[in-house]
């Protein structure tokens, strides 16, 4: 079940991707930024009080707020960038610069959280990074 999720965010990044780059012309990368982040807390919040999910805020630990706060700039810093990216670059080359952060959670997880890197991995973690050399020349 966890790959139709997968895809189905695929499926949503590439959307933002063209839909932000139709959106950013003539407005500053920030406040484009900032708008879309608005939108994301409405949805995001809309769905934990309509599955009356807020019970959960009682037991978040000290660890789950730091690490999920740490998360939350990461993602803004993310964000941020890449809609820079996208105001002054090409949707096809910026896009798939993007996703080398796949690669680069592949190294990360096995250096920080002690997951195995199989072969298959590696050979995975290989071709995207060729795949993103190629596209981005």
């Amino acid at each position: 079940m966890w790959w139709i999720y997968a895809l189905l965010s695929a499926l949503f990044a590439a959307l933002t991707a063209i839909f932000a780059k139709i959106g950013i012309e003539n407005v500053n990368s920030n406040l484009a930024t900032a708008l879309r982040t608005v939108v994301i807390i409405v949805i995001a919040w809309g769905i934990v009080l309509a599955r009356g999910e807020t019970k959960g805020l009682a037991t978040l630990s000290r660890h789950n707020l730091i690490f999920l706060g740490i998360s939350g700039v990461a993602t803004g810093l993310s964000w941020i960038f890449y809609f820079k990216a996208l105001q002054v670059g090409k949707v096809s080359q910026v896009a798939p610069v993007d996703k080398l952060s796949v690669a680069l959670t592949i190294l990360l997880s096995v250096i920080f959280l002690k997951e195995a890197l199989t072969l298959r991995v590696a050979i995975g973690a290989a071709l995207i990074i060729a795949g993103t050399i190629v596209l981005i020349k």
